[in-house]
């Protein structure tokens, strides 16, 4: 069978340090280290609620494609794209579908109906799809008529840390996701204001797309008396952000969806205990002896799960044993690629 050459299609800018981005951007890395020529194709901004003026000429870029290589299309753009442009494709498409967009938080219940159904028109044209996880995959069979035969599992890749952990005192508490509030960082905010009786600090990294829900969420924190002890990082580059990772005694997120959560993977290859919520992939993600899950939305169970950790070092240092297990199993980028490149080449 021939190596095959592609063309990965992306909206908006291919630096953002969401996750969905940096897996993206690292699984074209590995291709082309492959020896692969992938062309990255940049799709217009807005996505995936875009203006017309973007959704015009995205339909254009597309049907300007050759029928010569397989296109790979970000889910952010596929499930909102026109099915008119999708269905004017002339190469073999193959979907990446990081979660469905119907299920972020946030969207009116007509936008969730109308992602629904542009995203299960557009999958349905596709010749296989991607996921990160078995819970995406699941969704995408039972509520979008995916065949199963037509989905691979790729997880997303890790990078090993290379340097030891040096936590920091009082104990951190990190936490990473974009300001949204699909990312719970209300609930973490609320479950913190009971723990003020413990010595901790809190740092929050992620980008606010809308800065309107940055400023409620820093509006919240300095209401709760929050604002001396956690911290609003903003989008940080690698190595800060690795800095931080090390500097953690736990990691903690109340997310209320997650397709499969590469922050989490992170936390793990850097021994980090996990507090976080049964929600989405996050039960398939997160190892029961290295986290704690809690139910979405409870900012009481949340912060006894933190409580629990912050109190007991002996429990923490059991749950970071078993999170560097886990963490050393997880695929790398290359393994992940390998899995792009047979589902390319099979086509």
């Amino acid at each position: 069978m021939s190596v095959r050459n592609a063309v990965f299609a992306v909206p908006g800018d291919p630096e953002t340090r969401t996750g969905g981005y940096i897996y993206d951007a690292r699984v074209l890395a590995a291709l082309r280290a492959q020896g692969r020529d992938v062309t990255a194709l940049r799709l217009p901004d807005g996505f995936p609620l875009p203006d017309a003026g973007s959704m015009k000429k995205a339909g254009e870029m597309l049907r300007a494609l050759g029928p010569d290589r397989p296109v790979i299309i970000d889910g952010l753009a596929l499930g909102a794209i026109d099915p008119g442009a999708v269905a004017d494709l002339r190469a073999p498409l193959v979907g990446l579908v990081h979660h469905p967009l119907a299920l972020e938080t946030g969207l009116s219940a007509a936008q969730a109906e109308r992602l629904a159904r542009t995203e299960a028109a557009n999958l349905a044209r596709a010749a296989h799809v991607i996921v990160p996880s078995p819970h995406t995959g699941d969704v995408l069979a039972r509520d979008y008529g995916v065949p199963r035969d037509r989905i691979t599992v790729a997880r997303p890749g890790i990078d090993r840390p290379d340097q030891s952990p040096r936590p920091a005192t009082p104990p951190l508490i990190l936490t990473v996701g974009s300001l949204a509030p699909r990312k719970g960082h209300d609930v973490l905010l609320q479950a913190l204001v009971t723990l003020k009786d413990l010595d901790w600090r809190a740092v929050i990294v992620g980008r606010a797309h809308d800065p309107a829900e940055g400023d409620a969420l820093r509006a919240l924190s300095d209401r709760l008396g929050l604002a001396e002890r956690v911290r609003f990082a903003g989008e940080l580059d690698q190595t800060a952000l690795d800095a931080l990772y090390r500097q953690a005694s736990l990691f903690a997120l109340a997310t209320r969806y997650e397709g499969y959560g590469m922050v989490f993977a992170e936390a793990l290859v850097n021994g980090l205990p996990i507090v976080s919520c049964r929600a989405g992939a996050v039960p398939g993600t997160v190892p029961p002896d290295a986290g704690t899950l809690v139910p979405p939305d409870d900012p009481a169970a949340f912060a006894a799960a933190l409580r629990a950790l912050l109190e007991d070092m002996d429990l923490r240092a059991t749950r970071a044993a078993a999170a560097a297990r886990c963490g050393a199993e997880l695929p790398t980028w290359e393994d992940t690629a390998a899995l792009f490149g047979a589902v390319i080449d099979g086509l």
